[in-house]
């Protein structure tokens, strides 16, 4: 690839604008087509049937009086997916969530689904399954997982990571540790050290948009796949092998997303429906209900952490370490190792320590959530830093400023800094109004800081010119936050035309190539250096035509504001050549005009926020209310402020209501209680406050235009700048998300008896 993707300052004519989002007409007015709203002549209706056991050995599956039921095209179990996965214990795990081969593992597990020729009948079909089940022992709490006694999940896990090979299998299926400097030291600096252990409870996404799909297997062996997802591309990976499919043969259009955030990067329904539907010879449509998007769709990790940091007098911390335990499920992940990766990254620290373990339970398989596993970590150490700084007598705000990480710092998970942000974004809060504003009594203030890495990845792009010289962009990351707008936005800027002249769509996998999913914060950053990299490839071609057009030598061509200009005192004669005029003589010319870029987008800028927090708490009901919010976050350079702006108010307001109101729970018997937007309460507008938003720009040097991705870091401080203000407003340290009422009247209570 020739292309330089280094940051260079230049003035924009479109970046940085905020025109009319492209989808939104149709959004409003319905025509925008979702998962569920796509349909194929002759499709049946699939429905999966689930365990109603947290932990159970499938005995035998029984479907024959389901497939004698007139309307019944096809039946599936474990038998119908057959092992493929050749030695990969991921894909393996992925195989058996789908569709439980010889245990289910959590309640809501899939152990069979069939086809039908409408839902009622698919319905009575899962009645007519019969499966026989042997009860086992369950475990659905990170803590109690980790005991000797507590049930084993998976005898086939070993703990990794540990310096002796275990000789027992274990719950805990990883540890790792990162940090330098020698924290038993450190500490021994120290005038003053904070020490409190940690609970936050499991959460969901919360997307208003169930998991659909419309599978279609033809009798040629090629398959089409259309669905919701925030990747097509490893969607088509996944199912591909998963199925003994060819990539090639399969392919999978995105539809539009109704809320993804983590939740809709990973494979659920959509080879349960590939199987119905090369089963039945016929397309299968496959919708979750919301129960089923609960109970068996990916939620957050719930943790236990402790943490312990030291100080001296003047404020400087001389050691922090922290341990981690993050449920993953009944499957193996990596959630503790980002937690322990991103716990003490806003800091400068000489001596720090974390420790991450991965714990199976019997709930569903962990997801990734919006900056997964960063919101827990950071609301443990944010607390305990906001602790920290009151026993010592400063300012939580400067005691932050004078530890924070700077440009040349080591990251307390191994890198070296480059320009980051956040040392300004705390500054920023310092200076802001809202820091001065007067509280009322039962009110408190909280702040907190947060970090993500941000992520680059695999990346393709086509752009091409049509002849009346507007412009077709292909994209292959799924828009999921407004990215063709922005993306529209960058080839108007590269280009030099009006962004009105753009449409940017998402294509699918066969008409481009290969692009990772659009998570990590990836999609702006990644697909924006692919467009210009195209476009300037496209403008390669168009100073060609011109070259040709005047008849003279392509070195004596420049691009400039959207037109071919001839260089030198020789070609004074000849006007500018715009856009259009070339493109309207390509057919003379060489043909169409294009430009085409793949790329593998490293350098991901990493990105900082401080979030400020007002509260009130009714002492009688400990019922919480937020009365003023603001964010803080560094954006690199933010292409389309709106979107930018409207990243960090959902992120915050997810946030919100991850830390009062949201989790789930589980009986005794490890059934999920709450299921269902009715008991699992999730913020609506009149929960919230408007979200003030302040924008800085820190210029990532690894992007030309300084991009950084935005959409993640602003789910990253709420739950500790919340707990912070909480704490600030009743007097006692709140250490359990969410902070519902029971468990604020609790902590008073606690707090009164001493």
């Amino acid at each position: 690839m020739n292309f330089d993707p280094r940051f260079s300052s230049r003035k924009f004519a479109s970046v940085g604008t905020r025109p009319i989002r492209p989808d939104g007409v149709d959004k409003v007015t319905g025509r925008a087509r979702y998962g569920a709203d796509f349909n194929m002549a002759g499709q049946l209706v699939g429905r999966i049937l689930r365990s109603p056991h947290a932990h159970a050995v499938i005995r035998k599956i029984d479907t024959s009086k389901a497939e004698k039921l007139a309307g019944v095209k096809a039946v599936i179990t474990a038998k119908d997916l057959p092992d493929l996965t050749d030695g990969d214990a991921a894909m393996y795990d992925i195989l058996d969530n789908c569709m439980a081969r010889t245990k289910a593992l959590y309640d809501g597990h899939a152990v069979a689904a069939v086809a039908a020729i409408d839902a009622r009948t698919a319905r009575q079909a899962l009645k007519l399954i019969e499966v026989d089940y042997e009860v086992l022992p369950h475990v659905t709490d990170v803590d109690e997982a980790m005991k000797h006694h507590a049930p084993l999940i998976n005898d086939a896990i070993f703990t990794e990571g540990l310096e002796e090979k275990p000789v027992k299998p274990s719950n805990v299926c990883k540890r790792t540790q990162y940090g330098h400097g020698d924290v038993h030291q450190g500490f021994a600096q120290s005038d003053f050290v904070v020490e409190r252990s940690f609970k936050t409870e499991q959460t969901h996404q919360g997307y208003i948009e169930p998991h659909a799909c419309v599978a279609s297997v033809n009798p040629d062996g090629t398959a089409d796949l259309w669905v919701c997802t925030q990747g097509h591309f490893v969607y088509r990976q996944h199912c591909a092998q998963l199925l003994g499919l060819e990539a090639s043969k399969l392919r999978v259009t995105s539809s539009e997303i109704g809320g993804g955030f983590g939740g809709k990067t990973h494979v659920w329904a959509e080879p349960v429906a590939l199987a119905l539907s090369r089963k039945a010879g016929r397309p299968v449509k496959l919708v979750m209900t919301r129960d089923e998007v609960f109970r068996a769709s990916g939620p957050t990790s719930a943790t236990s952490i402790d943490v312990r940091i030291g100080a001296k007098k003047d404020g400087t911390i001389t050691a922090a370490e922290a341990t981690l335990r993050y449920s993953c499920g009944p499957y193996a992940g990596m959630w503790a190792e980002i937690g322990a990766m991103t716990a003490f990254a806003c800091y400068k620290l000489e001596n720090v320590k974390t420790v991450g373990y991965e714990v199976l339970v019997n709930r569903p398989k962990t997801a990734a959530y919006r900056a997964p596993s960063a919101p827990m970590a950071a609301f443990a150490v944010e607390s305990a830093v906001d602790e920290l700084a009151k026993e010592i007598g400063m300012d939580p705000v400067e005691f932050r400023i004078k530890n924070a990480a700077q440009e040349g710092t080591r990251a307390s998970y191994g890198p070296v800094y480059g320009p980051i942000g956040i040392g300004p974004t705390l500054e920023a809060v310092k200076e802001h109004p809202h820091m001065r504003a007067p509280l009322k009594a039962n009110q408190g203030r909280g702040m907190a800081c947060g970090f993500w890495f941000n992520f680059g990845g695999q990346t393709c792009t086509d752009l091409n010119i049509g002849m009346d010289g507007s412009v077709s962009l292909a994209v292959g990351t799924v828009d999921v936050g407004g990215s063709r707008a922005s993306l529209s936005l960058v080839a108007a800027e590269e280009l030099g035309i009006d962004y009105s002249h753009v449409k940017a769509i998402v294509a699918d996998t066969s008409s481009l190539g290969y692009n990772d999913m659009t998570d990590g914060s990836r999609g702006t950053f990644s697909s924006s250096m692919a467009t210009i990299s195209a476009a300037r490839n496209a403008i390669k071609v168009l100073r060609e035509r011109a070259a040709q057009m005047w008849d003279i030598s392509v070195d004596d061509v420049a691009w400039e504001q959207g037109h071919a200009v001839a260089k030198g005192e020789k070609h004074g004669n000849l006007g500018k050549l715009s856009l259009k005029e070339i493109a309207a003589q390509s057919g003379k010319t060489g043909g169409p005009i294009a430009g085409h870029s793949e790329l593998v987008a490293d350098g991901a800028g990493v990105s900082f926020a401080t979030h400020i927090c007002d509260v009130e708490v009714d002492p009688e009901t400990g019922s919480t209310r937020v009365i003023r919010y603001t964010v803080v976050q560094d954006a690199g350079k933010a292409v389309h402020p709106t979107y930018v702006e409207g990243q960090y108010q959902g992120g915050a307001a997810q946030g919100i209501g991850w830390a009062l109101n949201e989790e789930y729970i589980y009986g005794k018997d490890g059934r999920l209680q709450n299921p269902g937007f009715l008991d699992y309460r999730i913020p609506v507008c009149s929960d919230l406050p408007m979200i003030d938003t302040q924008i800085l720009e820190i210029p990532n040097p690894n992007h030309p235009y300084g991009v950084r991705g935005v959409g993640e870091t602003s789910i990253v401080p709420p739950l500790a700048a919340i707990a912070n203000a909480v704490s600030n407003a009743v007097g006692v340290r709140m250490s359990h998300i969410p902070m519902s009422p029971p468990r604020i009247l609790a902590a008073l209570e606690a707090e009164r008896e001493g």
